[in-house]
């Protein structure tokens, strides 16, 4: 990757580490290819996202790069005054030559000088050369309902492979999955790295989440919070019918045990009270000769100085 990554998510060298977050959670939900099917301008513009918040999210690659140990690719870069003529040179054998080049065990040597190994020409072992290799970072934008309940989402790669990733029940927003050895290939023996899975929870419609519980607010007609009724009301699990009690008004709550964030809190319904759309002449009658049996002042609390 030849741009900054810094560039690439618009931020600033001394922006910290939630700064860089965020603009990679951001530019990251409006780049993925979920989002834009059939868009391959938008899946490389998400592959040079998800390579620039691999370098900066990790400190010690964040700082290599910023001293110029190595480049936005994460390449490393031969250090000042150095070149790969000085490692082929080394140990006063000619491994590099511009008429000829360089063969692919002396290639091998040369990274392994670069890195700190002991290359085979040096008097160390040829092959025990190992990098881990880097994280790869993805993100993963789910509903409110899957993430609340639990499932199984498949994601494709930048490199066309697909992968399952399994969306543990109560799943918060902004909660990072790590799949162990699904990252970037290794170097020589070295093992692949993990890919880091960032969920970001889409909001509903209808539910809000508190702590385990959720929330749901349920409109009721005004005969049914009088009278009491027997009412459909969704869940993340389906619908379920409950009890409206009688004499109900807005704000008040029913509980549905289980029905919560991965079936260990509760849903509560809060009643909201509904007028009728249209003139309702009969009710206004009614109401112009009722006398409450218990008269309360409804703005009460609204004449307390304190």
């Amino acid at each position: 990757m030849a741009d900054d990554p810094y560039t690439i998510l618009g931020v600033q060298r001394t922006d910290d580490e939630a700064t860089i977050r965020a603009a990679y959670r951001k530019l990251a939900k409006k780049f993925h290819p979920d989002v834009n099917p059939g868009k391959p301008e938008a899946a490389e513009r998400f592959k040079q996202i998800a390579a620039a918040y691999d370098l900066l999210s990790d400190s010690e690659k964040r700082g290599r790069f910023d001293r110029g140990e190595i480049d936005a690719g994460g390449n490393e870069r031969p250090p000042p005054g150095y070149t790969y003529r000085d490692f082929g040179d080394a140990g006063g054998r000619q491994k590099y030559r511009a008429d000829s080049g360089f063969a692919a065990e002396d290639l091998e040597d040369i990274l392994a000088q670069a890195f700190g190994g002991r290359g085979g020409g040096a008097g160390g072992t040829r092959g025990n050369f190992k990098v881990r290799g880097s994280d790869a970072h993805y993100a993963l934008t789910v509903s409110f309902v899957d993430a609340a309940a639990g499932t199984t989402r498949r994601i494709t790669l930048p490199d066309g492979r697909t992968l399952d990733v399994t969306i543990p029940a109560g799943l918060e927003d902004g909660h990072t999955l790590r799949l162990k050895g699904q990252g970037n290939p290794g170097f020589g023996d070295g093992p692949p790295g993990d890919a880091l899975v960032e969920i970001a929870v889409a909001p509903h419609k209808h539910f809000r989440r508190e702590g385990d519980d959720i929330v749901l607010t349920l409109p009721v007609s005004l005969k049914e919070a009088v009278l009491g009724a027997s009412v459909e009301v969704p869940t993340v699990k389906g619908n379920v019918r409950v009890s409206v009690p009688p004499n109900s008004g807005t704000g008040s709550r029913l509980r549905l045990r289980g029905r919560g964030i991965g079936g260990k809190g509760h849903q509560y319904v809060e009643l909201e009270v509904m007028q009728p759309p249209g003139e309702e002449p009969a009710l206004a009658a009614f109401l112009r000769d009722w006398t409450p049996a218990h008269p309360f002042d409804p703005r009460a609390g609204l004449k307390e100085k304190e």
